[in-house]
Protein backbone atom coordinates (compact mmCIF):
# COMPACT_ATOMS: atom_id res chain seq x y z
CA UNK A 1 0.00 0.00 0.00
CA UNK A 2 1.61 3.71 -0.56
CA UNK A 3 1.29 5.80 2.55
CA UNK A 4 0.34 8.81 2.28
CA UNK A 5 -0.91 10.17 5.41
CA UNK A 6 1.58 8.56 7.39
CA UNK A 7 5.42 7.68 8.04
CA UNK A 8 6.45 3.95 8.77
CA UNK A 9 10.00 2.73 9.73
CA UNK A 10 11.84 0.36 11.68
CA UNK A 11 15.19 0.08 13.21
CA UNK A 12 16.58 -1.32 16.14
CA UNK A 13 13.64 -3.88 16.42
CA UNK A 14 11.07 -0.80 16.81
CA UNK A 15 8.35 0.18 14.38
CA UNK A 16 7.51 3.65 14.23
CA UNK A 17 4.42 4.54 13.10
CA UNK A 18 4.12 8.66 12.49
CA UNK A 19 0.49 10.42 11.60
CA UNK A 20 1.88 12.67 8.90
CA UNK A 21 -0.56 15.15 8.22
CA UNK A 22 0.91 18.50 9.73
CA UNK A 23 -0.75 20.86 7.82
CA UNK A 24 -3.91 19.89 9.49
CA UNK A 25 -2.24 18.88 12.70
CA UNK A 26 -2.56 15.38 12.07
CA UNK A 27 -6.34 15.32 11.86
CA UNK A 28 -7.58 11.96 11.13
CA UNK A 29 -9.32 10.82 7.76
CA UNK A 30 -10.67 7.81 6.54
CA UNK A 31 -7.49 7.16 4.54
CA UNK A 32 -5.29 7.56 7.50
CA UNK A 33 -7.19 5.43 9.13
CA UNK A 34 -6.87 3.02 6.25
CA UNK A 35 -2.78 3.04 6.34
CA UNK A 36 -3.07 3.03 10.23
CA UNK A 37 -4.08 -0.21 10.28
CA UNK A 38 -1.91 -1.71 7.59
CA UNK A 39 0.88 -0.19 9.04
CA UNK A 40 -0.37 -1.76 12.53
CA UNK A 41 -0.57 -5.49 10.51
CA UNK A 42 3.09 -5.01 8.86
CA UNK A 43 4.82 -4.30 12.31
CA UNK A 44 2.97 -7.23 13.89
CA UNK A 45 4.08 -9.61 11.51
CA UNK A 46 7.55 -8.69 11.21
CA UNK A 47 10.20 -10.81 12.86
CA UNK A 48 12.16 -8.17 13.23
CA UNK A 49 10.28 -5.78 15.05
CA UNK A 50 9.25 -6.21 18.79
CA UNK A 51 7.90 -2.46 19.52
CA UNK A 52 5.49 0.01 18.27
CA UNK A 53 6.06 3.36 18.73
CA UNK A 54 3.28 5.72 17.31
CA UNK A 55 3.63 9.32 17.07
CA UNK A 56 2.58 12.44 15.53
CA UNK A 57 4.52 14.64 12.78
CA UNK A 58 5.87 18.39 13.90
CA UNK A 59 3.87 19.33 16.84
CA UNK A 60 0.84 17.60 17.25
CA UNK A 61 0.09 13.71 17.85
CA UNK A 62 -3.79 13.61 16.54
CA UNK A 63 -6.06 16.77 16.71
CA UNK A 64 -8.93 14.56 16.38
CA UNK A 65 -11.61 14.30 13.02
CA UNK A 66 -10.72 16.06 10.18
CA UNK A 67 -12.95 19.05 10.03
CA UNK A 68 -14.11 18.45 6.34
CA UNK A 69 -15.01 15.26 7.48
CA UNK A 70 -16.92 16.72 10.09
CA UNK A 71 -18.82 18.81 7.39
CA UNK A 72 -19.38 15.98 4.75
CA UNK A 73 -20.72 14.12 7.44
CA UNK A 74 -23.65 17.09 7.97
CA UNK A 75 -23.88 17.55 4.49
CA UNK A 76 -24.72 13.67 3.75
CA UNK A 77 -27.15 13.47 6.66
CA UNK A 78 -25.31 10.50 8.08
CA UNK A 79 -21.87 9.00 9.37
CA UNK A 80 -18.91 7.51 7.02
CA UNK A 81 -16.33 6.46 8.46
CA UNK A 82 -14.49 6.63 4.82
CA UNK A 83 -13.02 3.65 4.83
CA UNK A 84 -13.28 -0.01 2.44
CA UNK A 85 -15.07 -2.76 3.39
CA UNK A 86 -11.44 -5.06 3.18
CA UNK A 87 -9.76 -2.73 5.44
CA UNK A 88 -7.09 -4.97 6.92
CA UNK A 89 -8.03 -5.56 10.65
CA UNK A 90 -4.67 -5.62 12.44
CA UNK A 91 -3.71 -8.95 14.97
CA UNK A 92 -4.78 -11.88 15.97
CA UNK A 93 -8.23 -11.47 15.91
CA UNK A 94 -9.49 -14.43 17.43
CA UNK A 95 -11.01 -13.31 20.15
CA UNK A 96 -14.16 -11.33 18.48
CA UNK A 97 -13.90 -8.04 20.90
CA UNK A 98 -10.68 -7.21 19.30
CA UNK A 99 -11.58 -7.33 16.16
CA UNK A 100 -13.42 -4.01 16.07
CA UNK A 101 -12.19 -0.52 15.62
CA UNK A 102 -9.23 0.74 17.67
CA UNK A 103 -9.64 -2.60 20.18
CA UNK A 104 -7.61 -4.25 17.07
CA UNK A 105 -4.97 -2.93 19.15
CA UNK A 106 -5.27 -5.61 21.93
CA UNK A 107 -4.81 -8.59 19.35
CA UNK A 108 -1.41 -7.12 18.27
CA UNK A 109 1.39 -9.49 19.95
CA UNK A 110 3.62 -6.51 20.35
CA UNK A 111 3.29 -3.70 22.62
CA UNK A 112 2.41 -0.27 21.20
CA UNK A 113 3.69 2.93 22.93
CA UNK A 114 1.85 6.57 22.03
CA UNK A 115 4.96 9.34 21.91
CA UNK A 116 2.24 11.75 22.58
CA UNK A 117 4.35 14.97 21.12
CA UNK A 118 1.27 17.30 20.81
CA UNK A 119 -2.64 17.98 21.03
CA UNK A 120 -5.01 14.67 21.36
CA UNK A 121 -8.67 15.52 20.77
CA UNK A 122 -11.29 13.05 19.70
CA UNK A 123 -10.02 9.96 17.93
CA UNK A 124 -6.69 11.32 18.48
CA UNK A 125 -7.29 10.72 22.52
CA UNK A 126 -8.49 7.32 21.52
CA UNK A 127 -6.14 6.19 20.02
CA UNK A 128 -3.38 7.12 22.49
CA UNK A 129 -5.79 5.29 24.96
CA UNK A 130 -5.98 2.12 23.16
CA UNK A 131 -2.26 2.05 23.26
CA UNK A 132 -0.49 -0.16 25.97
CA UNK A 133 1.94 2.96 27.28
CA UNK A 134 1.70 6.80 26.93
CA UNK A 135 4.54 9.13 27.33
CA UNK A 136 3.28 12.90 26.94
CA UNK A 137 5.46 16.59 26.06
CA UNK A 138 4.83 18.61 29.11
CA UNK A 139 1.46 21.08 28.14
CA UNK A 140 -0.03 18.81 25.49
CA UNK A 141 -3.69 19.24 25.20
CA UNK A 142 -6.53 16.50 25.76
CA UNK A 143 -10.12 16.38 25.25
CA UNK A 144 -12.52 13.22 24.38
CA UNK A 145 -14.23 16.42 22.20
CA UNK A 146 -17.30 14.90 21.20
CA UNK A 147 -20.09 16.36 23.54
CA UNK A 148 -19.72 19.62 21.49
CA UNK A 149 -20.60 17.59 18.32
CA UNK A 150 -23.43 16.10 19.80
CA UNK A 151 -21.65 13.28 19.57
CA UNK A 152 -21.46 10.07 21.62
CA UNK A 153 -18.03 8.90 23.25
CA UNK A 154 -16.48 7.17 20.56
CA UNK A 155 -14.57 3.88 19.68
CA UNK A 156 -14.91 2.28 22.91
CA UNK A 157 -13.99 5.11 24.83
CA UNK A 158 -16.47 4.87 27.42
CA UNK A 159 -15.33 0.92 28.35
CA UNK A 160 -11.67 2.03 28.22
CA UNK A 161 -11.41 4.89 29.98
CA UNK A 162 -13.07 4.68 33.23
CA UNK A 163 -10.46 1.35 33.07
CA UNK A 164 -7.14 3.13 32.78
CA UNK A 165 -8.42 5.89 35.73
CA UNK A 166 -11.71 4.94 37.23
CA UNK A 167 -15.17 5.06 36.89
CA UNK A 168 -15.35 9.09 38.74
CA UNK A 169 -12.91 10.35 37.05
CA UNK A 170 -13.63 9.14 33.40
CA UNK A 171 -17.20 10.32 34.52
CA UNK A 172 -15.74 13.65 34.31
CA UNK A 173 -13.60 13.81 31.49
CA UNK A 174 -15.96 11.75 28.77
CA UNK A 175 -19.39 13.97 30.04
CA UNK A 176 -17.83 17.48 29.93
CA UNK A 177 -15.72 17.32 26.67
CA UNK A 178 -13.36 19.88 28.77
CA UNK A 179 -9.92 20.16 28.05
CA UNK A 180 -6.99 19.13 30.14
CA UNK A 181 -3.36 19.40 30.00
CA UNK A 182 -0.88 16.57 30.03
CA UNK A 183 0.64 17.55 33.48
CA UNK A 184 -3.76 16.57 35.00
CA UNK A 185 -3.78 13.77 32.69
CA UNK A 186 -0.21 12.06 34.58
CA UNK A 187 -2.43 12.68 37.78
CA UNK A 188 -5.15 11.01 36.86
CA UNK A 189 -3.52 7.97 35.92
CA UNK A 190 -3.86 8.45 32.25
CA UNK A 191 0.20 8.67 31.54
CA UNK A 192 2.96 6.57 31.91
CA UNK A 193 4.72 9.97 32.08
CA UNK A 194 5.40 13.63 30.98
CA UNK A 195 8.52 15.31 29.82
CA UNK A 196 10.11 17.92 27.82
CA UNK A 197 9.85 18.28 24.05
CA UNK A 198 13.64 17.19 24.16
CA UNK A 199 13.47 14.39 26.96
CA UNK A 200 10.31 12.99 25.35
CA UNK A 201 11.61 10.97 21.84
CA UNK A 202 14.51 9.71 23.20
CA UNK A 203 13.05 8.63 26.15
CA UNK A 204 10.78 6.93 24.83
CA UNK A 205 13.12 4.76 22.57
CA UNK A 206 15.03 3.96 25.34
CA UNK A 207 11.89 2.22 26.66
CA UNK A 208 11.29 1.15 23.76
CA UNK A 209 14.81 -0.61 23.37
CA UNK A 210 14.84 -1.74 26.67
CA UNK A 211 11.52 -4.07 26.22
CA UNK A 212 13.09 -5.16 22.88
CA UNK A 213 16.30 -6.19 24.68
CA UNK A 214 15.67 -7.05 27.82
CA UNK A 215 12.29 -9.07 27.65
CA UNK A 216 11.52 -11.93 25.61
CA UNK A 217 8.90 -11.85 22.62
CA UNK A 218 7.20 -14.74 23.99
CA UNK A 219 6.57 -13.04 27.54
CA UNK A 220 6.00 -10.04 25.40
CA UNK A 221 3.63 -11.51 23.33
CA UNK A 222 1.41 -13.59 26.12
CA UNK A 223 1.39 -11.05 28.73
CA UNK A 224 -0.18 -8.33 26.31
CA UNK A 225 -2.44 -10.81 25.85
CA UNK A 226 -2.97 -11.75 29.00
CA UNK A 227 -4.13 -8.24 30.25
CA UNK A 228 -6.36 -7.36 27.43
CA UNK A 229 -8.05 -11.03 27.87
CA UNK A 230 -8.25 -11.10 31.36
CA UNK A 231 -10.36 -7.83 31.30
CA UNK A 232 -13.23 -10.20 30.02
CA UNK A 233 -12.95 -12.64 32.64
CA UNK A 234 -12.90 -14.16 36.19
CA UNK A 235 -9.93 -13.98 38.04
CA UNK A 236 -10.08 -18.34 38.49
CA UNK A 237 -9.79 -18.35 34.65
CA UNK A 238 -6.91 -16.24 34.81
CA UNK A 239 -5.33 -18.36 36.80
CA UNK A 240 -5.83 -21.29 35.25
CA UNK A 241 -4.70 -20.10 32.30
CA UNK A 242 -1.54 -18.74 33.71
CA UNK A 243 -0.97 -21.91 35.38
CA UNK A 244 -0.77 -23.08 32.00
CA UNK A 245 1.31 -20.59 30.02
CA UNK A 246 3.50 -21.34 33.15
CA UNK A 247 3.70 -24.69 32.23
CA UNK A 248 3.99 -24.41 28.20
CA UNK A 249 6.60 -21.14 28.25
CA UNK A 250 9.47 -23.03 30.25
CA UNK A 251 10.10 -25.45 27.53
CA UNK A 252 10.88 -22.85 25.08
CA UNK A 253 14.64 -22.27 24.16
CA UNK A 254 14.38 -18.62 25.21
CA UNK A 255 13.32 -19.73 29.08
CA UNK A 256 17.15 -21.20 29.22
CA UNK A 257 18.45 -17.96 27.00
CA UNK A 258 16.88 -15.81 29.92
CA UNK A 259 17.74 -17.83 32.55
CA UNK A 260 21.25 -18.34 31.65
CA UNK A 261 21.60 -14.52 30.94
CA UNK A 262 20.43 -13.59 33.98
CA UNK A 263 22.79 -16.51 36.00
CA UNK A 264 25.78 -14.54 33.78
CA UNK A 265 24.80 -10.96 34.26
CA UNK A 266 24.73 -10.64 30.40
CA UNK A 267 22.34 -9.53 27.70
CA UNK A 268 19.82 -12.43 26.61
CA UNK A 269 20.54 -13.27 22.71
CA UNK A 270 16.63 -14.13 22.45
CA UNK A 271 15.35 -16.10 19.60
CA UNK A 272 12.45 -14.77 17.60
CA UNK A 273 9.75 -16.07 15.57
CA UNK A 274 8.10 -17.97 18.07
Amino acid sequence: MELKTILYDVQDRIATITLNRPHRMNAWTGRMHTEYRYALDQADRDGNVSVIVVTGAENSFCAGADTAALEGHAARGGYDAGTAPDIVTPGKGDFSPFQENFSYHFALEKPVIAAINGPAAGVGLVLACFADLRFAVEGAKFTTAHGRFNLPAEYGLSWLLPRLIGLTKANDLLLSSRVFLAEEAMDLGLLNGVMSREELVPYVYDYARTLAEKVSPGSLKETKRQIYTDLHRDVGEAVREADQLLSEMVKSPNYNIGVKAFMKKQKADWEYGE
